[in-house]
């Protein structure tokens, strides 16, 4: 079969935080195999760090930093893989390292539930590494983490070399009682054949389906569609739990009125940016708009249809904000969707940028004080530094209270010399952290 024709096989590359996914994508990347590989990435806060962490190599990386790739991401990952389409020569396979923080059965939902992505791509696997030496601190509490565990085709049980024999036999023992089918493979710097972990020939949906049977039932990041015949209208809104809320306005097709076909069509418009409109402006159809709902009592927006026949896309449920629509319009239907999964909101992240040269000395102490007081709280954290008297960037990785840093290549003329650091953890203080920071300027 020529390869144009070929569905164009991916992998997902998952594991909490820290558990060294980032380490196999550049040991993949660096590796005589013969293929070459696109790289989707995605981070969980406002500042990219991963993709400054991947080696520099042929290989085209693209950045998704919106949290987890999820139900509020996957319009991204839809249009990314859109896009690597259009070159389809220029690679053979697709790499996705998802965040430590996500749940990854949406971004393999992608592949089977969205017509397009079904013609042209295949889900070829799930990698999963698992941290041995922290991985019991998290299984407990992280749905997230059982589910990259469950989900998996292959597990890289990782950094044995931390943890004693006793300690990574109990590992495994509960890593198998949760996923027995996948095949385990042992590293200790993700060493693993790269063989074993691409090429897996198919994601096995039988067991995801039977961790999560609504595995095939697709999240969104709206709540509600609400059907309607006629207009002009007008939106009210009341006090509600948010100071925002997204809204778009799409055409009813003719004879259409099962509203969730309308789900996958309306998520890729969903995720444009949206026009912020305050009370009085007008809703006008096509493009998502946020509406500011700030102070106390009620709010009205006009509405403009775009057809005879419509539909308002909401956020939340109407219910939420005691939502009206009047005006000359009749009720037509409504329907409403229902996230599958939801996160734990304290657990943040905090992203720092800072321009200036650090000095190496506060640098060490600061780290070193955070660590020994918060490494608990701290689940992963990674930076750029750009420290005085070094003409090549630092760069460090850390996990609770183990931290690995080295000098990496020269700074580039065309490159800032700034530092920039992401802290993932419970309970952090940013301001705090901004402040010790900073304190290490010289």
């Amino acid at each position: 079969m020529n390869r144009s024709t070929k569905k164009i096989p991916v992998t997902i590359l998952t594991g909490f935080l820290g558990a060294g996914k980032t380490t196999l994508l550049n040991r993949i990347l660096s590796e005589r195999h013969g293929l070459r590989i696109a790289v989707i990435e995605n981070e969980f806060g406002p500042i990219g760090i991963d993709q400054a962490l991947v080696i520099s190599a042929e290989e085209e990386v693209f950045e998704m930093n919106n949290g987890c790739i999820c139900c509020t991401v996957r319009g991204d990952l839809i249009r990314i893989l859109g896009r690597l389409l259009k070159r389809r020569e220029r690679f053979d396979h697709i790499l996705i390292e998802t965040t430590g923080l996500a749940d990854p059965g949406p971004v393999a939902q992608t592949f089977f539930v969205d017509d397009d992505i079904k013609q042209h791509f295949a889900l070829d696997g799930m990698v999963t590494l698992v941290d041995a030496a922290h991985v019991e601190l998290h299984l407990d509490e992280s749905p997230e983490c059982r589910h990259q565990i469950a989900f998996a085709d292959r597990i890289v049980l990782n950094k044995l070399d931390l943890v004693s024999k006793a300690d990574a036999a109990r590992v495994e023992a509960r890593i198998r009682r949760m996923n027995g089918l996948a095949e385990l493979l042992k590293a200790t710097n993700a060493d693993v054949p790269i063989d074993r972990v691409l090429g897996i020939g198919g994601f096995d949906l039988s067991r995801a389906l039977k961790e999560k049977p609504t595995f095939l039932a697709p999240e969104y990041p709206f709540e509600s569609m609400l059907a309607y015949e006629g207009g002009p209208a007008t939106l009210v809104l009341n006090d509600g739990p948010d100071p925002t809320m997204q809204v778009l306005l799409v055409a009813l097709p003719a004879g259409e009125l099962a509203l969730d076909s309308l789900a996958e069509p309306t998520l890729r418009s969903w995720l444009d940016a949206p026009v912020v409109l305050k009370p009085g402006d007008t809703i006008m159809p096509g493009k998502p708009s946020l509406l500011d709902l700030a102070g106390s009592g009620p709010k009205s927006f006009a509405l403009v249809p775009p057809s005879p026949r419509w539909v308002l896309v909401s956020q939340h449920t109407p219910e939420e904000f005691a939502l009206e629509v009047g005006g000359d319009v009749h009720a037509l239907g409504r329907h409403d969707f229902v996230a599958g999964h939801t996160h734990d909101d304290t657990i943040t992240s905090v992203g720092i940028h800072l321009r200036g040269q650090l000095d190496p000395k506060r640098v060490d102490a600061w780290l070193g004080l955070l660590l020994r007081s918060r490494g608990q709280d701290i689940f992963r954290m990674k930076g750029i530094l750009a420290i005085a008297g070094s003409d090549r960037r630092f760069v460090f990785q850390g996990v609770h209270m183990l931290f690995d840093g080295r000098e990496d290549r020269l700074w580039r003329s065309a490159e800032e010399a700034a530092s920039d650091i992401v802290f993932i953890g419970r309970g952090l203080d940013q301001l705090e952290l901004e402040a010790g920071f900073r304190a290490c300027l010289v």
